[in-house]
Parts: C-alpha cells; sequence; structure tokens
C-alpha cells in the first residue's frame, strides 16, 4: 500500500463470505482492500496423523488422506478468493494463510484501518451466541476497528 492509503480487511469464510464482500463494497470507502481466507490446517493434520497411526509404516504416500484435504482445501480457498474479488468487483490483493485461524486473522489486521466480519453463531440468538469461538476472538483482540456484519440466508 502506498503511503496514506487506508485498508480494508475482508475476512472470508465459507457460510458468510457474501455478506462480507458487501459490507467492504457498500460500506467501507477505503482505497485498498484485502480478502483474507484462512484454513485450519488441523482437519488435514488428524487425517494424516489418523492414516499414518492405523497402517504403521506400510501405507503409501498417495493415498494419504491428510495430503488429499489439504489440496482440496487450497482449490477451494483459491475459489472462494476469485468469487469474493468477482462480488467486490474492483481492486483487490488477495491473501490465503494457513494455521489457527483466529490467531491468524487478527495477525493479519494488525495493519488494517477496518476488519470486516460476520456473525457465524446461532442468528436467533442475539448477543454472545451469534459469535462463533474463532469470530469472539478476533472481535475481542483485533487490533483495528471491527464491522460485524450479520450473514445472509442461503445464496
Amino acid at each position: 500500500m502506498a503511503d496514506g492509503e487506508r485498508s480494508v480487511l475482508v475476512w472470508l469464510t465459507e457460510s458468510t463470505w457474501p455478506a462480507c464482500v458487501d459490507a467492504a463494497r457498500d460500506r467501507a470507502p477505503y482505497d485498498a482492500v484485502v480478502l483474507l481466507h484462512v484454513s485450519d490446517d488441523e482437519v488435514a493434520a488428524a487425517a494424516h496423523h489418523a492414516y499414518t497411526g492405523l497402517l504403521g509404516r506400510g501405507h503409501h504416500p498417495g493415498r494419504d488422506p491428510g495430503a488429499r484435504l489439504e489440496a482440496l482445501s487450497g482449490t477451494a480457498a483459491a475459489e472462494l478468493l476469485e468469487a469474493a474479488a468477482h462480488r467486490l468487483d474492483r481492486p483487490c490483493e488477495r491473501r490465503e494463510l494457513h494455521g489457527r485461524v483466529e490467531h491468524e486473522v487478527v495477525r493479519a489486521a494488525a495493519g488494517a484501518d477496518l476488519l470486516v466480519c460476520a456473525r457465524d453463531g446461532e442468528r436467533d440468538r442475539p448477543g454472545p451466541h451469534s459469535l462463533g469461538h474463532a469470530t469472539r476472538f478476533v472481535v475481542d483482540h483485533a487490533p483495528c476497528p471491527v464491522l460485524l456484519v450479520w450473514p445472509y440466508g442461503e445464496e
């Protein structure tokens, strides 16, 4: 980003990304938009460890479900970032991170002027239950202002 540019970080998840992108496009007149998706590697790691633990040394690396899950996750993240950029319909940076989701989002928000994210908990229970664990952590620890939006229904 150039000096003096203001930035918005849009945290994308599979179930809430359209509302976040629309909020960034319609309510955040910032110069630079960063679309962020974080893949949690714990599922792939668990599948890998289960496979190696169950079959010991006689397993075939090409059949490791952990590796297949990592590949599928990467493809899904790239497709989600592409769809979000198309919906945003203006220049943006796409960023894909891996790790513990809530920690990666907070780290990525360190240089942002605004973080856009969506409620992801129980929609019919406003209050603390309308935020999932990761979103609650991000809202509580974000180093910048947070725009918290309601997700849309099925799209």
